[in-house]
């Protein structure tokens, strides 16, 4: 199994594009006053689900599992960089919303100001009584690059459409307006965040992320590249649900196959840190609904199984021994188990607090692939 043991990591140890944000010290100051701007505009996400791993996390060996078992933070860590992106999309957001918040914004108004990173001039409009996807909100903003209003795009950066109680809205972004010097290859991109504490189902709080039309790399420098992305996180007490798909056109294994989406569902609990995972493969333009096809016929065992079997016939002539392909990709049964160091174990539970989560992710589904491969986002 070594042609295997050192293939696998070569394909799955990638870089994922991260977006850019800005530190700032608002978020430490206490008696920063929000005024008539939202105080929150995203559900926070459990760290074992989305989190950066560090290199020696994918290249060593998972307890006391065999040297010829994949990793399975390997396995599992485009889903965390995946889900990080997403939650850094509401984060960038959040930070505008305090950044501004400096200004006073306790009213309808019109100002001008320089942009922190990139220095060049924003204007910010806000409006009483904003209309925006057939609602009427109390408050609809709209920040704009000041030399590029007379683009096509009329230079917008930022609108935000709010009630305040309780807090809901939509805000759609596109970071290269807001900071040329960060996001100058990011030139189209565009994300959307919907975030609502009114409530949906059992769900006391929830967001939409959608991010559309990321830069694409040369496939040859980062086949994983993340390209669009739609996720529903909700929060229920101490547990938060997140399911979704990103789309990756350019994603290769070990076969002629090229664009996968990772499909995922996924529940933790915030507190405890803990999480479960589910995730599927299937072609980024799959035109599907069906929890079981998404999931399991294209589960990421399965498909990882089916592409290293095929490059075995197609480079070597031979099938690879199936017990030691079976042994080898242990780790990638379903569901995953994480706490807040990564991947636990796969397949069988850890232990009975993990009970309820696995519970959890059999109500969620994937969006549909090709939507999210198709997804459009647009300003008012």
């Amino acid at each position: 199994m070594k042609t295997l043991k050192n293939f696998i990591p070569a394909i799955l140890f990638v870089s994922v594009l991260f977006l850019n944000s800005c530190e700032n010290n608002m978020f430490q100051n206490p008696e920063t006053k929000s005024g008539i701007l939202p105080e929150r505009f995203k559900v926070d996400i459990p760290g074992s689900l989305s989190r950066e791993f560090k290199s020696a996390e994918l290249k060593s060996a998972d307890g006391n599992q065999s040297a010829d078992t994949l990793n399975g933070n390997a396995i599992y860590s485009h889903l965390a960089n995946f889900i990080a992106v997403g939650e850094g999309a509401a984060d960038i957001v959040e930070v505008i919303i305090f950044t501004i918040a400096i200004y006073d914004i306790d009213e309808p108004m019109t100002l001008s100001f320089q942009g922190d990173d990139d220095h060049r001039v924003k204007n910010l409009v806000v409006e009483e009584l904003s209309e925006y996807e057939g609602r009427t909100w109390e408050f609809g903003m709209t920040i704009t690059d000041a030399e590029s209003e007379g683009d096509a795009d009329g230079g917008k950066a930022l609108q935000i459409f709010w009630n305040t109680k309780p807090i809901e809205g939509i805000a759609i972004l596109r970071p290269y307006h807001i900071d040329r010097i960060h996001n100058r290859e990011a030139l189209d991109a565009i994300f959307r965040i919907e975030y609502s504490e009114v409530g949906m189902n059992d769900y006391e709080a929830y967001m939409i992320v959608e991010i559309a039309d990321m830069p694409m790399p040369d496939p040859r420098l980062n086949r994983f590249a993340l390209h669009n992305l739609k996720m529903f996180v909700g929060k229920e007490g101490d547990r938060i649900d997140v399911y979704g798909n990103s789309d990756h056109p350019n994603a290769k294994f070990f076969t002629d196959k090229v664009g996968f989406s990772w499909s995922f569902v996924a529940s933790g609990y915030d507190s405890q840190d803990i999480g479960v995972a589910e995730v599927g493969l299937p072609p980024s333009t799959m035109n599907e609904t069906d929890r079981n096809i998404l999931l399991n016929d294209y589960s990421i065992k399965k498909v990882l199984t089916e592409e290293v079997t095929q490059w075995f016939i197609n480079n070597i002539g031979i099938r690879p021994d199936s017990a030691d392909l079976a042994a080898y990709l242990h780790n990638a049964g379903a569901p995953g188990y994480f706490a807040n160091k990564g991947f636990v174990q796969a397949g069988i539970s850890p232990g009975e607090e993990y009970i309820d989560l696995v519970k959890a992710i059999q109500d969620l589904v994937p969006n549909n692939p090709k939507d999210v491969h198709d997804l459009s986002i647009e300003f008012k």
